[in-house]
């Protein structure tokens, strides 16, 4: 994790140097508190990515504690009945 003051914003290369060799978000203070978060475009994507596998995992799990799910074998035989293979 990389923290950095504000005032390093100007030197906009050193920060992006920063974002892409740590492949990680940097944090950017003011006054000693966190303030901003700057990364690149792949950190961002990685991380979005994540975070809608989480969401998926989520409704996934509760659909399972609820009981809203069926085995493969039942949706197998549901499907060949509807459709005919």
């Amino acid at each position: 994790m990389q923290i950095v003051p504000m005032r390093d914003l100007k030197d906009t290369v050193k920060i992006e140097n920063l974002c892409e060799t740590t492949k990680a978000p940097v944090f950017v203070t003011k006054n000693g508190y966190g303030k901003l978060v700057v990364m690149d475009m792949d950190c961002f994507d990685r991380l979005m990515n994540q975070a809608y596998e989480a969401k998926v995992i989520n409704e996934g799990l509760a659909d399972l504690k609820s009981g809203k799910v069926k085995d493969g074998k039942t949706v197998l035989d549901d499907m060949r009945r509807k459709y005919g293979f």
